[in-house]
This record gives C-alpha cells, sequence and structure tokens, in this order.
C-alpha cells in the first residue's frame, strides 16, 4: 500500500478527476464550498462531472462564498434553470445552494457544522454525517445522501477526504476532525479491491459494507485509513498497471 501511495499520490494523476477544482481557491470559505459541489455531482461520466462542475462554478464568479453567502443569490438562479447533471436538476442545484448559504449563515462555515454534530467519544464520523446532511436538507434530494437510511455516503466521504486531509494531492483545510474518523469513499472500484483483498465479502456497496472496508484499512494505518484511497482508485479509474497485480494479489 505504501509503495502504491508513494507511486501514485502525485499531482499529475489528479486530472481527471473533480478534485482538480479545489486547487484553485486558496481561501478555505470558497475552497469548502467548491469541494461540497464538486462532490456532490461526481457521479456518472467523468467528462459530464468535470463539465457540470465547471458550469456551476462559472455561474458562482471568483468567489463562491461572496456569491452564495454574502450575496442575494438570485443572479445565479435564472443561470442554473435549465442545467442537467444526470439526475440532478437546476431546481436541485438551487436548493443545495440555498442550504449552503443556510448553514454557512448560521454557523459561519460548513466545517464548523459539520462539528456541531461530532463528538470526541464517537468512534466515526457517522453521527456527524447524519447531523451535517440533515442542516444542509439532505433526504430532499439525492445531491445530500443520509447515512441513517444505509447509504455508504461515497460523495460526502468523498468532500470530507478532500477537506480532513492534507497531502500534496488532497488540499485539506478544515480543523477539528480527525482523518482517523474517516470512512473510505466507497465506489465502484473501491469494492472492487475491497472484494479482491479480502476485506469485505458483502455482495452490495453501502454503508456496513464501507465501514468493513474502513476497519481493515484503519489496521494498516490507524490514524489515517482513508490514505490509500486516491492511489487504489487511481489504478482501478486509470487501468494502471498496479491494478492486475493487485487485486491477483488479493
Amino acid at each position: 500500500m505504501e509503495k502504491l501511495y508513494g507511486k501514485y499520490t502525485h499531482r499529475e494523476y489528479v486530472h481527471p478527476d473533480p478534485l482538480e477544482f479545489l486547487y484553485d481557491y486558496p481561501d478555505i470559505e470558497d475552497r469548502e464550498i467548491v469541494g461540497f459541489i464538486a462532490s456532490a455531482l461526481a457521479y456518472g461520466r467523468v467528462n459530464q462531472i468535470l463539465k457540470s462542475v465547471r458550469f456551476v462554478l462559472d455561474q458562482l464568479g471568483e468567489s463562491p462564498y461572496e456569491t452564495l453567502v454574502e450575496g442575494s443569490g438570485r443572479a445565479f438562479v435564472p443561470k442554473l434553470r435549465d442545467f442537467k447533471h444526470r439526475f440532478a436538476t437546476g431546481k436541485e442545484m438551487v436548493n443545495m445552494f440555498k442550504g449552503i448559504r443556510r448553514v454557512v449563515r448560521k454557523y459561519g462555515s460548513l466545517n464548523a457544522c459539520f462539528l456541531k454534530g461530532l463528538s470526541k467519544t464517537d468512534e466515526n464520523i457517522i453521527p456527524a454525517l447524519e447531523s451535517f446532511a440533515h442542516e444542509l436538507g439532505g433526504g430532499e434530494s439525492h445531491l445530500i445522501p443520509c447515512a441513517g437510511r444505509g447509504s455508504a455516503c461515497k460523495r460526502l466521504n468523498l468532500f470530507l477526504r478532500w477537506m480532513v486531509r492534507e497531502d500534496v494531492v488532497d488540499p485539506g483545510g478544515w480543523e477539528g476532525v480527525l482523518p482517523s474518523k474517516l470512512l473510505i469513499p466507497l465506489d465502484t472500484h473501491m469494492y472492487k479491491f475491497g472484494k479482491a483483498l479480502g476485506f469485505t465479502e458483502r455482495k452490495t456497496a453501502n454503508l456496513t459494507t464501507a465501514l468493513e472496508i474502513t476497519k481493515e484499512f484503519k489496521a494498516l494505518c490507524p490514524d489515517d485509513p482513508v490514505r490509500y484511497d486516491f492511489c487504489l482508485t487511481r489504478v482501478g479509474i486509470n487501468g494502471l498497471p498496479d491494478f492486475e497485480d493487485l487485486v491477483s494479489e488479493g
């Protein structure tokens, strides 16, 4: 795992990935909003994901924080009227924006809102994840999944990886959340690796499966169980040479 981490955890392997948009926003107040938007749309064909995220961010100008939180929010509504990304509509995006604005105005940041639901005694971030999704209007739209319904919450966990961890790939910026409490963002590639490596035998990629796979990674790296998420998914997504070797070794 460490060999793969050292080999593939580099910016040159990020594209094409919605994570790349976060690098353009040095201010955390902008970056957390961009990260949330990019992760919410991170499903489907990657080229369409990048196209959709770019379109949405273009409507928010240089500072998404100023546009969504400090502005009236009315300017972007007509521009998103005909927006469509797989199952997501412009109306759903506008409602998500309203949730972001409401939360940031109430707590000061998405980070502060997340911390409200996090206890030092929590084994992982699931309780905080549920509280966070509820505050943002989770359940009203598939853009914000709810862990309480058994969802693996892949996109929310991806967002948390980006915001909590900090290395040459994950930009970080959030405070108060320990990487040790994060869960694996369970996509099809990580699910395949998890089964091949014997980390799970479950037939569905749900929250229980994510917990099982995370537990095994935590045994390898207790302080940072999602450390290997990026390098492993790069191997799977890009069909890199290590893919077949890793699966066959598993």
